[in-house]
């Protein structure tokens, strides 16, 4: 059995803190035993129990670890210094044998060449190196002001005012747009799926709670300005003008590349396999994600109900994924009931449930608020996009038209709501 891999389980043991910063994988190693020991180790840090020689004396399944002797052995082949070097080796041989695996089953299977490279650029992800010098960071930079800039192309929000104060959305930025029911955060979203899409990047639409057809029904009815309750029967309730515009409007959002995937209780883990497929099948567009929304992803643990702990790890993973793709992620949160009880209902930071991680997480972060839907008898029509965060810029109020009947939201055309 490899002895690099004796002496990474060994230096575990011995050093426990070891275990959280490593990104070794059980699946990594190549003995099953192995294995099975780093899986062990992994189940009793998560209950917080030690990982040391101790703790395994008390297992039930101890001989088919190898017995004490067997780990007693691993032990002696610490060797906290070589640490580093022990991890890339492991890795290093991980990649050979999942390199000889892909080529093996693309000779028995006839895999075409892309799928080949596709399959192999996975296992090159998964890298130690990610540091760079302050040094190395100077000298790219060192040309920079007798070089032109290449302009760096963000996604559009489609708001002219809202591009003004945030950029746009940026790569590698987490942006949480929360608002109460019935404000129009999904019509929003899609709003910015959209423009987004026909500036050319590629709109991904994670729906976990609305169905499919219910997206394409509101997408038709805000681009073609048809009212959303005529979408239930078009034969019978759109007049011969819209049934004319039906096409036009059909090939306009064809023109998005918006992709929509609404199954229930999706992971960030299935979202990213997902993503990583849709990169590989538009290979010259930019991904821009779209959560609707936060608490309903799934987690990786229960976390034995504890709603706090859910939200924290889902909001670092957002941020994970927003950096790995080097793309945008917006994702959508309800904001709890306290807004209702205050004088003034517009939405603030502690309106977002569990708020603490999210504010922390978030570059940009979006309230929507409608005067219209607390005073009926109002004559203002405007949505407010209230800027509450803005890691780029100033914080403040756009304000857009927004028509509850087609999901429509415009540019206004005066700027008397907007004060920024």
């Amino acid at each position: 059995m490899s002895i690099v891999e004796k002496a990474f389980l060994g230096s575990l043991m011995k050093a426990e803190y070891l275990l959280k910063d490593t990104i070794i994988q059980p699946d990594h190693l190549e003995s099953t035993r192995h294995k099975e020991i780093m899986q062990k180790m992994i189940e009793l840090n998560r209950t917080g129990k030690s990982i040391d020689l101790i703790t395994f004396t008390t297992l039930p399944n101890l001989e088919s670890l190898g017995g004490m002797s067997y780990l007693s052995e691993l032990l002696s082949y610490a060797d906290l210094v070589k640490f580093n070097g022990m991890e890339k080796l492991i890795l290093d041989q991980w990649k050979e044998r999942e390199k000889r695996n892909i080529l093996t089953l693309a000779a028995m299977n006839d895999w075409e060449i892309g799928k080949v490279i596709t399959q192999l650029d996975k296992i090159n992800q998964i890298k130690m190196e990610d540091h760079t010098s302050l040094q190395q960071a100077l000298a790219d930079i060192y040309e920079a002001p007798w070089e032109e800039q290449k302009q760096l192309k963000s996604a559009t929000t489609g708001i002219k005012k809202l591009d003004e104060v945030t950029g746009g959305f940026q790569n590698g930025e987490v942006t949480i747009l929360a608002a109460r029911p019935s404000m129009g955060k999904t019509d929003v979203m899609l709003h910015f799926a959209k423009m987004s899409g026909w500036a050319g990047y590629l709109p991904l639409v994670f729906s976990l709670e609305m169905p499919e057809k219910l997206i394409t029904s509101r997408l038709m009815a805000s681009t073609g300005g048809f009212n959303r309750a005529k979408m239930r029967d078009p034969k019978g309730m759109l007049s011969e003008k819209q049934k004319n515009q039906w096409s036009d409007v059909i090939g306009d959002l064809g023109g998005t590349n918006i992709q929509i995937f609404d199954g229930a209780g999706q992971s960030i883990a299935e979202m990213r396999a997902k993503t990583r497929k849709m990169m590989n099948q538009f290979p010259h567009k930019k991904p821009i994600l779209f959560i609707d929304y936060l608490t309903l992803i799934q987690s990786s643990q229960s976390y034995g109900g504890n709603s706090h702990s859910q939200v924290t790890e889902i909001s670092k993973s957002l941020k994970t994924m927003a950096k790995e793709f080097e793309c945008p992620v917006i994702c959508l949160a309800q904001l709890n009931r306290s807004v209702e009880s205050r004088a003034s209902k517009k939405p603030m930071m502690s309106d977002i449930r569990e708020s603490g991680s999210v504010e922390q997480d978030a570059d940009l972060i979006l309230f929507l608020y409608r005067e219209k839907y607390y005073d009926k008898e109002s004559d203002n029509h405007s949505l407010e996009i209230i800027v509450s965060k803005n890691r780029n810029g100033p914080v403040g109020t756009v304000a857009v038209t927004y028509s509850e009947h087609t999901g429509k939201i415009e540019d206004q055309k005066e700027t008397k709501h907007s004060h920024i």
